[in-house]
């Protein structure tokens, strides 16, 4: 019996996020007609979920096994939620940089034929 007190079949689904200072994992059993945003509720409301959405925002990046997941996309027996933390920096412009950077200390001059 689920938590309304209906008969229907539940099942298990595995909420993930991994932080700068750790990672938290919890299982649900849940309905089996349960989406994306049914579970990401279910664990904004659970105490041990309690800085991560306040990190990520209301409505965080999130995936199943590493593929991006849509809110309302229904879930499988077994499926694993991954909340994706927000970029600290854009990795291209990072690597703009270090190239730079690499390139100014090598005395090489840059494309453009700057320094």
């Amino acid at each position: 019996m689920t938590a309304t007190g209906s008969c229907e079949p539940l099942i298990s689904v595995e909420v993930v996020f991994a932080g700068a200072l750790g990672a938290v994992s919890k299982p649900y059993r849940v309905a089996a007609t349960a989406t994306v945003a049914d579970v990401l509720r279910l664990a904004a409301e659970d105490p041990e979920w309690a800085g991560v959405f306040g990190a990520v925002g209301a409505r965080p990046a999130v995936g199943i096994f590493g593929r991006r997941a849509e809110p309302g996309e229904p879930l499988d027996d077994g499926d694993r939620i991954e909340i994706y933390r927000p970029l600290s920096a854009d990795p291209k412009s990072e690597r703009r940089m270090r190239a730079r950077a690499a390139r100014k200390s090598a005395g090489t001059p840059s494309k453009s034929g700057r320094s």
